[in-house]
């Protein structure tokens, strides 16, 4: 689905939608207007159509009528749409859906126009969970105020439908398009525009299915409908064009392919200009055609004008360019260059947004600028975030909604958008590069390499769905190579990798039955990193860029040679593994760019003091003080309750934290593992917090910019761990009265709103790499906010991890550091991690799960 886009709906809206013109001269010459703009929108003609729309909202912006401005603003809305400025249609549909709303009330049909409008912009923009709600809401009205065999039901069968089929629910999607094919065809006749639309995506579902034989009729008959009825030239002949084109490459009928691609794209430059999304499809679909019917010297320029359109798409470009090289048809620098960039333009993660966001306070030099630009940052934050309200508020049914509440939402919205004005007005003046720094140009490899120490390798890496790539620089050369591996391939064997990571495995050798891997560590080293061992094995230092799967992989537990068995007879056995740790110091940096964000820009005003830490809360209020914990004995805590089930501690809607404090074992050790790293790096006993002082109020109220490093040692929650903790969360002490302040759970959202200047955090819990919610890309969720909130380097951990072991590595990490302090942030936990692995007292010390949970993220060396 990702080559063949389904046919989208605006021909249908504007071939079906009522008029909402109301009687009356002025009434009549605005329905008029707004005829001609929607006949210019059918035609494709979005240039012609903007002037005549943005004529009709500036007409209608100081009237009173609500009901008529709602319409203008969604005409104009579409026409953006049209010429692919999601950007600029967003704000005037979700003005268009409140305007409406108030003239016309929650539930009648003509508002269920504006939410289609807005759930297919996000659709586009593959933010499915938004839309879905919007389809579903939009669907709801129309039944409930039209027939169930109203054209505009038809619609919104469709809308939903084609959603599903992006989300890979295929099965779920046909019983909607075949009832939306009976809609139309009854009520519109079986020659109408929108009878072609619901055909031509019913052909690309049977192709999806692997039902090639029952495809091809549709999306002919959908081809014959629109070339009849729009004429050959029509935007809308090109999808049924390029549906047909992508069947027929399916089947290997490539003569009879590549004409209507190139048909499909011809038609779609002249109707809709060379800077529109579609073109942009048409463009790569090309491309990739001719380069899988082997001719890469053919695909070669449409990849670089899908470059050029500055839409990096990845999975068509980077094949075409590898290929090129391979061939001689791009000069090598030329190749690794434009494949750097389009990776760069295409994976850039929330982590990596927030280090740039860092790194743009720390340009900034001056401490007040520094605070306005922070300023800035925040409220763009706030904005989007209520803008992400409003749009599940209207989601919902009428009797769910809070007017009032969405009401003040929108208020805040413009305050926002007026205080960000004047701020961006002051930046401009005495920041003038904030604008460039904000969306910072890809880096060539020539702009990279001065960046790296002479014992320093990076290796960038772009995950897609049939292969991969890695790209290794050093000071000295770079090398591309092409992985075998696709997307699910790679999913897979990380999630087999990671099965033996449970520190249980190590207190139960009983059997070999799902212990650690080490073949398999061996077979995805010989994936990753074998293509390029040549210029990365000699380096000291090794900085991965992940992206994919590869981001909740922990690197260092590679295994560099074949080991003499897959699982050892005894866990003794794991100690003489070939660790690509036991070689290179490993650093993990969100994106290329980040590594110029942490190094250019860093501060040299490191902070006053060096260290405040918060550990051994209290989680259930009966229990004594830190001292007293400590000297009562009993087992050391695992920092994770994940053999607790999670149902027990969820009442209503929200997290029991009376139970949940009753679950949460005690971490008397974390005391003396933070009282430890606070001797060796000189920080005061006032700034320790343990106990009930390890809490957030405490947290919050703290001038945490001061300090160097933060370091927290507790339980770390994973996203959807517990039903009412939607992110992940660090377990504070548990305050006998929760309020908005303090709840006992330090949550992502409410980490970036801290404001901190550190050299590191020290996140010394369970999974702390882990992403913002269940399935998401690891490094998005705790590690995205810390950056925000503006350290530099986090210490985060894979999984689960002993607390006894925790406190080991952590503290030796310091007082080597304390010892060695040139040695960096990066080779004081590789040695700390090899002293527990070559420590022979327990067997158990030679298990991977205990002595390398940890990953250094950010700035590994000494800066």
């Amino acid at each position: 689905m990702a080559r063949h886009r389904l046919a989208w709906v605006a021909s249908l809206a504007l071939a079906i939608a009522s008029s909402l013109a109301t009687p009356g001269v002025a009434q009549k010459g605005l329905a008029a207007e707004g005829a001609r703009i929607n006949a210019l929108m059918s035609a494709g003609k979005y240039s012609e159509a903007l002037p005549l729309a943005q004529g009709m909202v500036a007409s209608l912006e100081k009237s009173d009528n609500g009901r008529d401005l709602a319409a203008a603003l969604n005409n104009l809305g579409q026409v953006y749409a049209g010429q692919g400025h999601d950007d600029l249609a967003e704000p005037l549909y979700m003005r268009s859906i409140a305007l409406m709303e108030k003239s016309l009330g929650l539930d009648n049909a003509l508002v269920a126009a504006e939410l289609t409008n807005l759930a297919a912009l996000y659709q586009r923009q593959s933010r499915y969970a938004e839309a879905e709600p919007l389809f579903k809401r939009a669907l709801a009205v129309r039944e409930k105020s039209l027939s169930r065999e109203h054209p505009d039901v038809g619609q919104a069968l469709n809308n939903l439908a084609t959603l599903y089929v992006k989300q890979q629910r295929q099965l779920e999607a046909e019983p909607l398009f075949q009832r939306a094919l009976a809609i139309y065809q009854k009520a519109a006749g079986p020659e109408h525009p929108a009878v072609a639309t619901v055909l031509n995506n019913i052909g690309q579902l049977d192709r999806d299915l692997n039902r090639d034989a029952d495809a091809e009729a549709p999306i002919k008959r959908s081809l014959a409908i629109r070339e009849k009825v729009l004429g050959p030239d029509h935007p809308d002949v090109a999808r049924s064009l390029n549906n047909l084109a992508g069947l027929y490459e399916h089947q290997q009928r490539y003569a009879e392919a590549e004409p209507l691609y190139r048909r499909a794209l011809m038609i779609r430059e002249r109707a809709l200009g060379p800077d529109h999304p579609d073109v942009a499809i048409s463009t790569s679909n090309l491309g990739y055609f001719l380069y899988a019917s082997g001719r890469t010297a053919d695909a070669l320029p449409f990849a670089e004008k899908t470059l050029a359109t500055n839409r990096a798409q990845l999975r068509v470009v980077l094949p075409i360019l590898f290929a090129a090289r391979e061939q001689a048809l791009l000069a090598n620098d030329e190749a690794l260059n434009q494949a750097l960039a389009a990776i760069q333009r295409g994976t850039q993660s929330s982590a990596a947004s927030a280090v740039n966001k860092l790194a743009v306070r720390l340009a900034a030099g001056s401490d007040r600028l520094a605070e306005l630009v922070r300023k800035d940052q925040d409220l763009a934050a706030e904005a989007e975030a209520l803008d992400k309200a409003i749009i599940a508020a209207v989601s919902k049914q009428a009797a769910q909604r809070d007017v009032a509440a969405e009401q003040r939402s929108r208020a805040r919205i413009a305050a926002i958008s007026s205080e960000r004005a004047g701020l961006q007005k002051t930046l401009a003046v005495e920041f003038p590069d904030y604008a460039s720094l904000s969306n910072p140009l890809p880096l060539t490899a020539k702009e990279i390499q001065p960046l790296l120490s002479a014992d320093e390798a990076m290796t960038v890496y772009s995950v897609l769905d049939k292969r991969s790539y890695v790209i290794a620089i050093t000071r000295e050369s770079v090398d591309w190579k092409e992985i075998p591996l696709g997307a699910d391939a790679l999913a897979q064997k990380v999630t087999a990798f990671r099965k033996g990571l449970d520190v249980g495995k190590a207190r139960d050798a009983s059997g070999k039955s799902g212990l650690f891997d080490l073949a398999l560590a061996n077979e995805i080293y010989t994936a990753l990193l074998g293509p390029v061992e040549g210029l990365t094995r000699e380096k000291r230092s090794l900085l991965v860029v992940p992206s994919g799967a590869l981001t909740a992989l922990p690197f260092h537990l590679l295994v560099t040679e074949t080991p003499e068995a897959a699982i050892p007879d005894t866990l003794e056995g794991y100690r003489s593994a070939a660790w690509l740790l036991r070689r290179q110091a490993i650093s993990v940096l969100p994106s290329v760019v980040s590594l110029k964000s942490l190094r250019a820009f860093a501060r040299k005003d490191q902070g006053v003091k060096p260290m405040t830490g918060f550990g051994d809360p209290v989680f259930n209020p009966a229990q004594g003080g830190p001292a007293e914990r400590r000297t009562a004995g009993g087992k050391v805590a695992a920092r994770s309750i994940a053999s607790i089930a999670y149902t027990d501690f969820w009442r209503g809607a929200g997290v029991d934290r009376a139970r949940l404090a009753q679950a949460l074992p005690q971490l008397p050790d974390t005391a003396d593992e933070l009282s430890a790293v606070a001797k060796d790096v000189g920080a005061t006993e006032a700034d320790i917090h343990l106990g009930r002082d390890a809490s957030e109020t405490t947290l919050k109220r703290a001038a945490l910019a001061q300090y160097g490093i933060i370091y927290f040692a507790t339980h770390g929650l994973v996203a959807g761990d517990i039903k009412g903790v939607g992110e992940p969360s660090l377990a504070l002490s548990i305050p006998d009265q929760p309020s908005e302040l303090d709840d006992g759970l330090l949550t992502a959202s409410e980490v970036a709103q801290l404001k901190l200047n550190a050299d590191w955090v020290v996140l010394s819990a369970c999974n702390t790499i882990a992403g913002d919610k269940p399935g998401a890309e690891a490094l998005s969720g705790l590690a995205r906010a810390f950056f925000y909130a503006g350290a530099r380097a986090l210490l985060v951990s894979h999984w689960a991890v002993d607390s006894e072991a925790a406190t080991r590595l952590t503290t030796s990490t310091f007082d080597l550091l304390k010892s060695e302090p040139k040695i960096g942030r990066a080779e004081a936990l590789r040695r700390a991690m090899l002293a527990y692995l070559d420590d022979a007292s327990s067997p158990r010390n030679a298990y991977p799960a205990m002595w390398a949970p940890f990953a250094l993220i950010g700035e590994g060396a000494v800066r």
